[in-house]
């Protein structure tokens, strides 16, 4: 079923609602992914430990041992990084402006470029800044060490409600046109963030991965700010799920490894009340200045300091 729906899913995009009229069986990936070896991230060690519950894993460390951690590259994730105030009134200012219906049960208020991810084309657009309401968020973002540089040019609004069967499936984020930090701020829910390794990772280069446009990130992977893992330490991840916490009201990153080698999801499992985040994306190395697409991107860059 490839039509819109009048839900907004498409394709292989479902939410319960059209589940349910139209017939449509989805697998249940909480039940697929809890088939493997299961691994939660410590905020406070900044390690994973084994174990699918993230709430537990926060409340085991104290007693965590180092060695029994496992590393990955290219997650931060900073607790209150707004305050309670702050979270309040920044629902309150979203909610006064227009949601749009997108897929999977979401809604969403979209500021950025137009992006065609198949044809590898940008256009400005409608585009003409963000919110004002927003603007001490980008600023804050820029306070964060490993974000001194950041520069948003797309910022993403998204809600997710339980009662719809909310989610997001497993992908990882376009390599054309997004760069290597993936930004989520927290203003209302707790979730988790559900990562897999992408297995085309381990069983080919990324120079012959067109999917996600990954075949591009060899062109700039000397820019990155993490390097990227190598098979054997791919490996490790075999057969084995990664669980991040979201808490309300927090930040968190991904780049490096876990952007480009793993899948990440949101399940409808792990949305338990309504969930409103703010998804912040910037350019890739070629659409910056000495880029070789510079020229494509100067509109929106410009575009993009601006509040209105």
């Amino acid at each position: 079923m490839n039509t819109i729906r009048p839900c907004g899913c498409k394709g292989v995009r479902t939410c319960l609602k059209c589940e349910q009229d139209f017939g449509i069986e989805k697998t249940n990936l909480k039940d697929e992914f809890e088939k493997l070896d299961a691994w939660s991230w410590c905020i406070k060690c900044q390690k994973l430990y084994r174990g699918w519950n993230t709430n537990e894993i926060q409340l085991q460390h104290p007693e965590h041992l180092k060695d029994d951690g496992l590393d990955l590259p290219g997650i931060v994730v900073q607790t209150e990084f707004i305050s309670a105030d702050e979270g309040r009134k920044t629902m309150n200012d979203l909610d006064s402006l227009p949601w749009c219906i997108s897929q999977s049960g979401r809604r969403k208020q979209n500021f950025g470029p137009k992006t065609n991810f198949k044809k590898r084309k940008i256009q400005n657009g409608n585009f003409e800044g963000f919110p004002e309401i927003t603007k001490y968020l980008q600023k804050r973002l820029c306070e964060v060490p490993l974000l001194k540089d950041f520069q948003t040019i797309e910022q993403c609004s998204l809600e997710y409600d339980p009662t719809k069967g909310a989610s997001i499936d497993p992908h990882i984020d376009d390599c054309w046109i997004w760069g290597e930090r993936v930004i989520t701020v927290n203003c209302l829910g707790d979730a988790v963030l559900t990562l897999n390794l992408y297995k085309d990772c381990l069983e080919k280069q990324l120079k012959d991965i067109t999917k996600y446009n990954l075949d591009l990130v060899p062109t700039y992977e000397h820019q990155l700010l993490q390097p990227l893992m190598a098979s054997e330490q791919l490996k490790m991840f075999e057969d084995k799920i990664i669980r991040i916490p979201m808490p309300c009201l927090s930040l968190i990153v991904l780049y490096g490894p876990a952007r480009y080698q793993f899948e990440h999801s949101v399940l409808r499992e792990d949305i338990q009340e309504r969930r409103v985040c703010l998804a912040y994306r910037e350019f890739t190395p070629m659409y910056l200045e000495g880029g070789l697409s510079h020229n494509k991107g100067v509109e929106v860059l410009k575009n993009a300091t601006n509040f209105w």
